[in-house]
């Protein structure tokens, strides 16, 4: 059997670059989809790792509705936004900064482990993760 080198085999995940706004990043469905998974993993293995034991827990909307609004990123929404489409932002906007490098696994964890209440782990992984984009661009 022969072992596959996987380092440089996706330096870049083709679709994950063709955002040209935060607004439309927050918008994108397909985003959001993929987002739902890892946002779950995320909050997953910081349960984890606070109960020293594997666990799988699947993190309500209305956690992610909070901070988007806490984070001040509700005013890039339309203004008819229900809370379930604003987690879907949250969680379009995670992943995308994961997949561009932006913020990695690691340091999603170790964010959500550091704050008291779940809407406040959140919402300083949005505002982390939007101030690094925008230094980005800088």
């Amino acid at each position: 059997m022969r072992i596959c080198d996987c380092q440089g085999f996706l330096k870049h995940f083709s679709f994950a670059s063709k955002h040209i706004s935060l607004q439309d990043v927050l918008l994108d469905r397909d985003l959001a989809m993929l987002g739902d998974a890892y946002v779950n993993f995320v909050y997953s293995l910081a349960l984890s790792e606070k109960q020293h034991k594997p666990v799988g827990r699947k993190l309500k909307s209305s956690v992610l509705a909070m901070a988007v609004r806490n984070s001040g990123l509700r005013s890039l929404l339309p203004s008819r936004t229900d809370r379930h489409k604003q987690a879907d932002a949250a969680e379009a906007l995670i992943v995308y900064a994961w997949l561009n490098k932006v913020v990695s696994l690691e340091e999603a964890v170790y964010i959500i482990m550091k704050e008291e209440s779940l809407e406040d782990a959140f919402c300083s992984l949005l505002q982390v993760i939007v101030e690094k984009l925008k230094m980005e661009k800088a």
